[in-house]
């Protein structure tokens, strides 16, 4: 049975109730269950964490002094595990740097591509380039002025970590007495100590020379010299002209610019080799935004279009004004977006070949011929500015593509080395599905083949399995801080099948999250293709398709909380969906229970939102009209611009007209209808809190009122406690040993803190004295790990407390404690946790609600009541926007906006809008194709 299965026995993590589960080795196996019936602490609290500390195990002594800390979980026994590898939801970087190439490791097989088969081209006129001869070198070192002093350096270290005792020493042997360390001239003869640790550069002083006539043989000798101590380059050094490198190897006959030697690290935007100077590789750079110095055109600049002169001296405006006037003839009075393009690249710009500041104010004229310009000032100011005016100018600056390369993130000269043709951009900023042609039409010679063909074959399979699931509307240059938890795990699920691993217990969570129905079977073929190599796959998923395409499905409940964590059925799918039992995804499997579209759909009124002319990335100048007051569904499949129309331009946009919010809305026409709605609220999956402070009772405004209810017993006010002393983010009534947290961090060497319980609270985060005030025999400690569901009855004679308990009850939280660390929460957790929230509070009735994907996460039946939650808010008047895939959501809403046909630069389109059953009829539409079978089966039982 070792050999063959997963022996679970014993397992208590959590709400576990001490269950037995056997898991078939190398199959694919789905766990599922009511949303907090235990799946993930069986999944990865218990299987995935016992895997980890056995590894951990394995190590030597020295390594596992940074792990002890790792707890066993709470098991009797686990038999036949192999090696586990998690791939989550909630762990892609947020790291500016890392990007779908850098995450998938595809960039660094294009950096050895273009490293060993890249054609260089100067980056001043796009030539392509070869090595220069001793005697061009000459040539060009005898073009400078006559009497200029050089130094003729040898590079013998680039940028290379260590000390160089054994090649300092060997210069000294060799009878040079002085060289340039690190961009300092140095005697030799000096005792040199370098940190190991750090990147340094050792150039030779081979000569010093004076261009004259008659220097040509003594420059020849020292060139020749330098060029053989260091490896075929040599820099030229002048007192004002800095430093000019000049290569034996690669350099424009034209130009005379010589390109460093191509490495891979010339190609990596995380090196300083290849990165570019001006944004350091992050392809943007903080500046002055002129959306934001002028944020309404329609005025004219006597009216105040330019915000940051609005504050300032009038007198000084008016001068500045009537000088702009008299020598540029512009007209004041103008409204600035209707002034000629010349002069608003004027005003913000400044005039060309414009003198210095201080010879403007010399010559008496600032605001004439020598205009500095709007954003030269800006920047001038805050760059000279006290911390005081940086702080006022701040609200003016905003992320902007780095002017310096376009955003490409690299140096010019990796910027115009190129592969059959295209430079390294031109792959990487292009979707995945359009790379992937260009890799497999690439033809090789046969000495480029010796060189690249496996890092060829390499980049291809690595493009197809992305392809495969499902992300190839994305670019490789796309940051990964931008990607959607399902999309940055199926990215990582690509890599891992890159990797060819057999033998790997992989555990996934949830990887249809954010896929269209259509794309989901490519999922599954690849989940197929893992097991296929060797693997046992657990997932985690409440998707029907996959529950019926796995070989294995353990179904845990009844219900949530404490009133799941029992194995309701283990065995194959086809057994769960024939045999009538107490599973409830059995009885939504065999069609028993349903979720039923409205017998009554709301029709849409007069009153509409509408957005014109959206062009926000992929989107294709569509107009797009949201009728108010409905339950509205933006379909389509994965890619297909939902999130740019909903999110980057439809929520900033209001957010900036309703709250003045600063995020820049995506390109658009404008807005019709701003004035129908007064609140507009965005209901997301980002955590409620990063520390384990955070909680559902703070986050919700319950622990408010909790301490309150403490602070009024007898007991407290006779001791005189306020409110404050059963908040555990302050001191007096907190634990000090933890300070509240319940838990101390063991800060882990080149590992995430590791948080364990503190000995003197015991985890239960306040002292003696605190813990001794009972309400009906509980502490403020006994109540925060209370679940809702044992809450309620506990506080129902109050109120505003027992409306937000129910709130959360409604929308499927009755199992969570209220104490829960945020940290702990999955995303669908802590989206629900806010919708409770919402709902908590008096509603306006001109609300506008949008929800992304709040279907994570949730059962069928959850799903369920989620529908009658979004139904209340629409019945109070309200409107909510649903970006989903989910199809039981899709036939429920009363309205649906589909965009495609495909993603990235195949979508962008308006499919069609109306009602489920419109766009079920529209033959094109890939989320109708599904709709017509759904709606078909609705109407078949309630005929029935």
């Amino acid at each position: 049975m070792v050999h063959e299965w997963i022996a679970v026995r014993g397992a208590r993590v959590h709400n576990l109730r001490n269950i037995d589960v056997d898991i078939p080795r190398d199959r694919l196996v789905v766990i599922t269950g009511l949303s907090g019936s235990g799946k993930s602490s069986l999944a990865f609290d218990a299987i995935y964490a016992e895997g980890q500390r056995r590894y951990v195990e394995s190590l030597s002594a020295y390594a596992r002094q940074f792990l002890e800390q790792m707890e066993k979980p709470d098991v009797d026994s686990i038999d036949g595990l192999s090696p586990a590898i998690s791939i989550e939801q909630k762990t892609t970087a947020a790291n500016p740097r890392s990007t779908v190439g850098t995450v998938t490791e595809i960039a660094d097989y294009l950096r050895l591509l273009f490293a060993n088969i890249g054609v260089p081209h100067c980056p001043n006129c796009d030539r392509e380039i070869s090595s220069q001869s001793l005697e061009q070198i000459m040539d060009m070192v005898l073009l400078y002025p006559p009497d200029e002093r050089i130094n003729v350096l040898a590079p013998i270290v680039r940028g290379r970590k260590g000390e160089f005792r054994k090649e300092l020493a060997a210069i000294r042997a060799k009878g040079f007495t002085r060289a340039r360390i690190d961009g300092q001239f140095v005697a030799l003869e000096e005792e040199i100590k370098l940190d190991r640790r750090r990147n340094h550069t050792i150039e030779v002083l081979v000569d010093r020379l004076v261009i004259r006539e008659g220097v040509e043989r003594r420059l020849a000798d020292s060139l020749q010299l330098a060029l053989s101590l260091a490896d075929d380059i040599v820099v030229i050094n002048t007192l004002n002209g800095g430093d000019r490198l000049f290569s034996r190897r690669l350099a424009c006959p034209d130009c005379g610019i010589s390109v460093p030697e191509m490495t891979p690290r010339a190609f990596s935007f995380n090196s300083p080799h290849g990165a570019c100077p001006a944004c350091q590789g992050l392809g943007a750079v903080y500046d002055f935004d002129p959306a934001r110095v002028v944020p309404d055109d329609s005025l004219s600049l006597a009216d105040g279009a330019v915000r940051p002169w609005a504050d300032g001296d009038e007198e000084l405006l008016a001068e500045m004004l009537a000088g702009l006037s008299a020598t540029f003839g512009i007209d004041p009075n103008v409204p600035f977006g209707r002034l000629p393009k010349k002069h608003r690249d004027l005003i913000l710009h400044g005039a060309p070949g414009r003198r210095s500041t201080a010879a403007r104010r010399a010559a008496g004229d600032p605001f004439g011929a020598d205009f500095e310009g709007l954003l030269p000032n800006l920047r001038r100011r805050f760059e000279e500015g006290s911390w005081a005016e940086q702080e006022g100018l701040e609200p003016f600056r905003s992320l902007q593509v780095c002017a310096a390369c376009d955003g490409e993130r690299l140096r010019p000269e990796s910027r115009a080395v190129r592969v059959k043709g295209r430079r390294l951009a031109e792959y990487t900023t292009i979707p995945i599905s359009r790379a992937l042609p260009l890799f497999e039409s690439i033809e090789l010679t046969a000495r480029e083949e010796l060189i690249a063909g496996r890092v060829l074959k390499e980049i291809r399979d690595r493009l197809k399995f992305l392809v495969d699931v499902g992300v190839g509307y994305l670019t490789l240059a796309r940051s990964a801080a931008t990607l959607s938890g399902g999309e940055g795990q199926r990215i990582r699920l690509a890599t891992q099948i890159g990797s060819q691993l057999t033998g790997v217990l992989y555990v996934l969570d949830e990887p249809s999250i954010g896929l269209h129905q259509r794309d989901n079977r490519r999922l599954l073929a690849t989940l197929g293709r893992l097991r296929n190599l060797g693997n046992t796959v657990l997932v985690v998923e409440h998707d029907e398709e996959t529950i019926r395409t796995a070989d294995y499905v353990v179904d845990l409940g009844p219900g949530a909380g404490e009133h799941g964590g029992r194995v309701m059925f283990q065995g194959p799918p086809q057994q769960l969906m024939a045999a009538p039992g107490e599973s409830l995804t059995g009885r939504y499997l065999r069609g028993e229970l349903r979720i039923e579209p409205p017998a009554v759909r709301r029709r849409p009124g007069a009153a509409k939102l509408v957005v014109r002319d959206a062009r926000a990335n992929n989107l294709k100048g569509i107009d797009v009209a949201f009728p108010l007051g409905l339950l509205i569904a933006v379909a389509g499949v994965s890619g297909s611009g939902k999130s740019t129309l909903v999110n980057e331009i439809l929520y900033r946009a209001l957010a900036r007209r309703l709250y003045r919010a600063a995020d820049e809305p995506g390109a658009h026409g404008g807005i019709e209808g701003v004035e129908l709605i007064d609140k507009v609220i965005q209901i997301d999956q980002s955590p409620i809190g990063r520390t384990p402070r955070s909680n559902p009772s703070t986050y919700t405004g319950l622990f408010t009122q909790l301490r309150e209810l403490f602070a009024m017993l007898p007991e407290s006010r006779a001791r005189g406690y306020k409110p404050g002393r059963f908040s555990f983010n302050v001191k007096g009534g907190r634990c000090e040993a933890c300070q509240g947290d319940g838990v101390t961090a063991i800060e882990m060497h080149f590992l995430p803190d590791v948080y364990v319980t503190c000995e003197e609270c015991k985890g239960r985060r306040y002292n003696r004295e605190t813990l001794e005030i009972r309400y009906r025999g509980r502490s403020i400690a006994d109540m925060l790990d209370l679940t809702v569901d044992q809450a309620l009855p506990l506080l129902e004679s109050f109120p505003a407390m027992a409306s937000r308990l129910r709130t959360m009850q409604d929308v499927g939280l009755g199992y969570i404690t209220l104490g829960q660390s945020a940290t702990t929460l999955s995303g669908g957790e802590a989206q629900r946790v806010k919708l409770a929230r919402e709902l908590a509070r008096r509603s306006t009735g001109r609300t506008l609600y949008i929800l992304d994907e709040p279907t994570t996460g949730l059962h069928f039946a959850d799903v369920h009541k989620l529908l009658d939650v979004l139904g209340k808010l629409v019945d109070q008047g309200n409107t909510v926007i649903v970006i989903e895939h989910n199809l039981d959501v899709i036939k429920a809403a009363d309205w649906i906006i589909e965009l495609g046909p495909d993603g990235g630069e195949q979508g962008g389109q308006l499919i069609g809008e109306g009602p489920p059953e419109a766009i079920a009829a529209i033959a094109d539409s890939p989320t109708g194709q599904f709709l017509v079978d759904l709606l078909g089966e609705a109407s078949g039982a309630s005929a029935s």
